[in-house]
């Protein structure tokens, strides 16, 4: 039987949930995304459990999840901390993911299955709805998955696994922290967001592979603003990078 507890979230109240290491992860991935947990920060095993009171092992397991899913990174014999990336690695994950994930979406538009269309069209409907900060940490698991996902619908697994281990350096979690403190930018960014995602999906169910790289593309793309603005990246290096890398999609693909 899995182990069921009740933990107090940061506003206060309680949340129950079936799994303790669920519960933990999501309390931790929460706290990072609000920025109670800063890039370079230590998440010390001990210290989470003793303030939740709750065993280490299910504090284990939820610092595992965190370091699979980007929002964390094991340094041997020191422990687990909030990623520290410098703005080269930034920039670089950035231009991988334009490259990939584009060759994925035209590669999806002709290999996916009516099964996973359609699940990318669920992902896509559950955000719809989630425009609060309290939404911040489900939107950004879900949008993880929608693009994840994506990747996996190419038919390629070695593109897929490439794909997860460049998103794990994409710095998209301190986008969500950023709006997370200027709560006046969510509703046009998550529309925007809800919108291209939906577009992607639109041109992967009309098999046009041209149009899903296009969309693919330009969302991405759209990221690069947000690198700019929330996040001081260098508008020219970035758009030099862009630039090498896009001349290269749009002429073979």
């Amino acid at each position: 039987m899995p182990e069921v507890t009740v933990l107090p979230n940061d506003e206060g109240s309680v949340v129950r949930k079936k799994s303790l290491k669920d519960e933990v992860f999501e309390l931790l991935h929460q706290r990072i995304l609000a920025g109670k947990y800063l890039p370079g920060d230590w998440l010390r095993q001990e210290e989470i459990s003793s303030q939740l009171g709750v065993s280490q092992t299910p504090v284990r397991e939820a610092l595992d999840l965190l370091v699979s899913v980007g929002l964390a990174e094991r340094v041997p014999y020191r422990g687990v901390r909030v990623p520290e990336l410098t703005t080269d690695e930034i920039i670089d994950a950035y231009t991988l993911r334009l490259t990939l994930e584009t060759i994925a979406a035209h590669l999806a538009a002709i290999n996916i299955s009516p099964v996973q269309l359609s699940l990318l069209a669920e992902i896509v409907e559950h955000t719809r709805a989630l425009v609060s900060l309290e939404d911040m940490s489900r939107l950004r698991q879900l949008n993880r998955r929608f693009h994840l996902e994506l990747a996996a619908d190419s038919g390629s697994p070695q593109l897929s696994k490439l794909y997860e281990m460049v998103s794990n350096k994409f710095p998209d979690w301190r986008l969500y922290e950023y709006m997370f403190r200027h709560p006046e930018l969510l509703e046009t960014s998550l529309r925007r967001e809800y919108d291209e995602h939906r577009a992607i999906v639109e041109a992967l169910a009309g098999r046009d592979p041209e149009r899903a790289a296009s969309q693919t593309l330009n969302h991405i793309h759209n990221l690069a603003y947000e690198l700019v603005e929330y996040l001081n990246v260098s508008q020219a290096t970035l758009a030099e990078r862009e630039s090498q890398v896009t001349q290269m999609l749009t002429v073979h693909i």
